[in-house]
Parts: C-alpha cells; structure tokens; sequence
C-alpha cells in the first residue's frame, strides 16, 4: 500500500531530529567516566632464561671388583640395600690367603735370620783381618794372609747385603700376603646404594670380576646438556632454579662447564650442585628442567602483561594521562615474569591500565581505582 506523501515526509523529519540530538556509541563512551586500575611502567633486572633438561647423575659410582682370586664364601648385601662406607659387601674364602700369609711370614723370618748370620760372618773376617794388620811390623806379617783377609771382609759385605735384600723381598712377600687375607672382605668404598649383585656365595671370582654395583645416592648432582651459544651466562658460582617433575622447585649452583662440545648435538655438559641438598630425590637419571641464563641482567622498562591489547595487529597500551585514557603503540621485547620488556612507546613512570582497559576510547575521561600498583 502506497505511503502517503506527508506520512513520508514526517518520518524523514523525525529521523534527522535523531539523528541530531542522539549522540554516537563513540561519543557516549567519551563523555562516561570508566573507573580502571593502573600499574607503573618501571625498569628492573631481566635474565633471560631458556628452559634446559636435566638429569641427576652420581658423582661416584661403578663396581667392586674382586682384588683376589679366591671363592666367595658370602654376599652379604641385596639390590636396593644401603650400605655405609667400610660395611662388608661380600667376603671371599681366606683359606689358602691365611696359609700363604704364614708362609711368607716363616719366609721373612728365615731372611732376618740370614741377616744376622751374615752380619755374624762379616765381624769375625774383620776380626782376622784387624789382627793380620797389627802384625805388619813384626817378623810374622804376611802380606798374602792380609789380602786374603781383606777379600773375606769383601765377600760377606756382599753376602749380607744379598742377605738384607732377600730379607726386604721377604717382607714385601709378607706385606702382599697380608693385603691378599685383608681384600678377602670387601667392603664398601663411599656411601651408598647396590644396585647390581654379580655373584652368590659359592661362586668363583677372578682378579678384577665384579661383584656388586653401586652408586652414591647422598651426593646427586646435576649434568645438563646446554647449547654451546647458551652458555655464556653460566660461570662458576651462577645460581639458576629447577622444577622437579612433581614441581618441586629448587636452586643449584654451576660447579662446572665441561670444555667439550658434543660435534652431534653441539652442546656443553655442564654440572649443578644443588643448594638444598635435602630437597634432591635420590634417584639417578631424574628428570629435572632448568631454567639457563642466556647472558648476563640489564635493566629495561617493563609494563604489566594485562595492559598490553592487540588492536588491528599492534600492541596498544593505554595510559592514564591528565584524567584520560591515552592509547600508546608499542614494541615488546622479552617476558620478565608476568611483564614484557618494552622497547618503544612507553616512558618510566607511565601508568598503564591493567583494568578496564578492554573498553577504552581514546580520550575516555577515568577514575583510577582502588586496585592501583
């Protein structure tokens, strides 16, 4: 049904008078103060970290080996069992090691008794010999008795000292024994754990086989494998911070950056003493993540994480400036915690808001709220 011209006509001039008198979205966003809270853009230290994998390894470790070829009378030790250093592991049968020991025992002493007879021998040649020579101005001297004499003096010097050297590889015999009948018991070199049992009573060990594995579970340390590029912030002495897989978090101290590069992977082993060492699990090869210092703090500006916006592909930030909401462009950097770096766009001492901000216009008169900081 066809409008009527003048019902046209009123409705076109009632809309204009809207549009007139009833102001914009925009223009009714600036003219209503927003109530918003602010943080101040501020400089502070940033270490930047890069997340490293980690493991705790033993810093002793292996097996114990037999020192004696001999039967083991007993394993006194299970897997998992923890021992002291100085506890007996195994004991081998000390048998013939005891009958060796006292042979080379009668042996030592069958030298000594050679020592003295020899030094017995070598006083009476040198008793004749002093006699000989106290007759060289009588009628009775005679010269030919006086050299042989003297080559008597000569030969039992040279039998005692065979004798004393006999005597010295006695007793060196002797001290083997002895160290052989004491390796008979094997007992634990450092604190800790066994995790490998090699042989049973009744068994037959050689020189060098093993007989149990262990580890020291009480001093753990940490190797992590760095890339090479990422190990310039990582001196003696730097304290980094890890996160155990159940969370747990701790400190540890950079003992060491092994000089050898891994041609493969190109990375650096590098070794963490941790701080606490309470807080250690005692596991070798657990998993823990580092967070590695990449160089050196500097101080850069920082603003809050919850004042930045992306706005048509740029981060805005507004401030608050005489009163009102002023929008900033900047350019970001690194994350410090729960704030960015900020490279441009923003000065010390700026405030920016944290809240409110997603409704902001520019020039918006604001209210700074109670949760200002």
């Amino acid at each position: 049904m066809p409008v009527p011209a003048r019902s046209a006509a009123l409705f076109l001039g009632l809309w204009a008078l809207c549009a007139v008198l009833l102001p914009t979205s925009d223009a009714l966003a600036q003219g209503r103060e927003a109530s918003v809270t602010v943080d101040p853009v501020t400089r502070q230290p940033l270490i930047a970290t890069v997340n490293v994998l980690g493991r705790f390894v033993a810093r002793q470790s292996g097996v114990l080996a037999a020192r004696v070829a001999e039967r083991v009378d007993e394993v006194a030790v299970q897997v998992g069992d923890q021992v002291k250093r100085g506890d007996v592991i195994a004991r081998l049968s000390s048998d013939r090691l005891a009958a060796e020991r006292l042979r080379t025992e009668a042996q030592a002493k069958a030298a000594e008794s050679d020592i003295t007879a020899e030094r017995a021998n070598l006083a009476k040649a040198q008793q004749t010999l002093d006699r000989l020579n106290k007759l060289r101005s009588s009628s009775a001297h005679r010269p030919d008795r006086v050299e042989d004499a003297e080559r008597d003096v000569e030969a039992h010097r040279a039998a005692l000292r065979a004798a004393e050297a006999d005597a010295a590889v006695a007793r060196a015999q002797l001290d083997l024994a002895e160290i052989a009948l004491q390796d008979a018991a094997i007992t634990a070199p450092y604190d800790g754990v066994v995790t490998v049992k090699h042989v049973s009573a009744g068994s037959y060990v050689r020189l060098g086989d093993p007989v149990v594995t262990m580890l020291n579970h009480v001093e753990l340390e940490i190797e992590a494998d760095v890339p090479a590029n990422r190990t310039g912030g990582l001196k003696p002495g730097t304290v980094v911070e890890g996160e155990l897989q159940d969370g747990t978090r701790l400190f540890a101290v950079v003992r060491a950056v092994v000089p050898e590069e891994n041609t493969r992977t190109r990375t650096r082993a590098v070794r963490f003493t941790p701080q606490d060492s309470s807080q250690v699990g005692n596991a070798a090869n657990q998993a823990i993540t580092l967070e590695v210092p990449l160089d050196q703090s500097r101080q850069v500006l920082t603003v809050n994480k919850d004042a930045v916006t992306v706005q048509r592909g740029e981060n805005i930030v507004f401030i608050v400036q005489d009163g009102k909401a002023v929008p900033r462009s900047i350019r970001l950097g690194e994350s410090v915690g729960n704030r960015f770096e900020v490279l441009d766009g923003l000065e010390d001492g700026d405030l920016a808001v944290v809240r409110g901000n997603e409704v902001l216009r520019p020039g918006q008169a604001v209210s700074v709220g109670q949760g200002q900081g």
